[in-house]
């Protein structure tokens, strides 16, 4: 949280800048806390497509986890290596693991194949981190992450949409700014 201050005289004034000086250090460092936790959860080995997780930092050094998950493993995964970072404090884990599904498992390969072997999609496959991730449970599908342009925004809900064995589909998907 960012407090500004505005005042009118020199002391005013330079107070304002001292507490402003002070804030911009916390900002800081939870900078510095996010761009670790952030690299930390980009480097879990059992992270696929499949899985999406947000994180906050708040000034006291909480972070907070959220998400859904497949694999139970990454959820304490997650926490763990988040605690180990400098200047965490506290790790609030609300990581949900989804449920075991062969009908799930099935939709997650189908729309894995209908989404990016796609040839106007493919170019979102290369690399270790997707930029579309396929969220499945029960059967209702929500596609989560940024893309480069509202082309493939919509192409991406397209092809979600033409699997069957899908009950519904949320296109959550945003736009990269530029």
């Amino acid at each position: 949280m960012k407090v500004r201050n505005l005042g009118l005289g020199v002391g005013i004034v330079a107070l304002a800048l001292s507490i402003t000086a002070g804030a911009s250090t916390t900002d800081q460092g939870i900078n510095r806390i996010e761009k670790k936790v952030g690299h930390e959860l980009n480097m879990l080995p059992y992270a696929n497509v499949f899985d999406y997780m947000t994180f906050s930092v708040d000034t006291s050094g909480t972070v907070t986890l959220n998400g859904k998950v497949t694999n139970p493993v990454l959820k304490s995964d997650a926490a763990s290596v988040v605690k180990r970072v400098e200047g965490v404090e506290r790790v609030n884990n609300n990581i949900q693991v989804l449920p075991v599904s062969f009908f799930d498992d099935g939709l997650r390969r189908r729309l894995y194949r209908s989404i990016y072997g796609y040839a106007p999609l493919q170019r979102c496959g290369l690399g270790v981190n997707k930029p579309i991730r396929i969220i499945v449970q029960n059967g209702h599908v929500t596609l989560m992450g940024v893309v480069d342009s509202e082309f493939d925004k919509n192409v991406a809900g397209m092809r979600a949409n033409s699997v069957s064995g899908a009950f519904s589909v949320e296109n959550e998907l945003t736009v990269a700014k530029g």
